[in-house]
């Protein structure tokens, strides 16, 4: 899983080190990079393994062909991705679309979400973590542990 947060700077030739856990995880899935996309949700960029973005194309895919949501989802997310390899230092090059999105220009926080992780630009992260942490205390009755716990 991904977990944790790590922050990296990016250097002068606009690389910037993927965690080794990160990599590692990828790895064993089988992957030597990662599929990033700009997030709906938040000025953040989503970092997803291959496998998760093959499902959210069978998701797209088995939409109604001619209901325009499905060209919605289509250029949002699969027009919008895009696989960066891992070079042989465990670098990623994020394109400045990607850096523009998510306001980065230094450096960068690698943010764990379980299946898949997120990049973002430390302030805007720590603002949003704030907000999070209070929403997450008022919702927290929404996680079903009893269900968790079965599995």
């Amino acid at each position: 899983m991904f977990l944790s947060t790590y922050e990296n700077r990016i250097d002068k030739k606009g690389r910037v080190s993927v965690p080794a856990s990160f990599r590692s995880y990828l790895s064993n899935l089988g992957y030597n990079g990662v599929i990033c996309f700009p997030s709906f949700n938040n000025q953040s960029i989503e970092a997803w393994p291959q496998n998760r973005i093959e499902k959210i194309s069978n998701s797209i895919d088995a939409l109604n062909p001619f209901e325009e949501k499905k060209d919605f989802f289509a250029t949002s997310i699969l027009s919008e991705s895009i696989n960066l390899q891992f070079d042989s230092e465990g670098r990623i090059s994020l394109p400045l679309r990607l850096q523009k999105h998510s306001k980065i220009r230094n450096s960068m926080l690698f943010v764990g979400q379980g299946k898949t992780f997120q990049i973002w630009e430390p302030t805007a992260f720590e603002k949003f973590k704030a907000r999070a942490r209070k929403k997450s205390n008022i919702n927290r009755a929404s996680l079903k542990w009893e269900e968790m716990v079965k599995k």
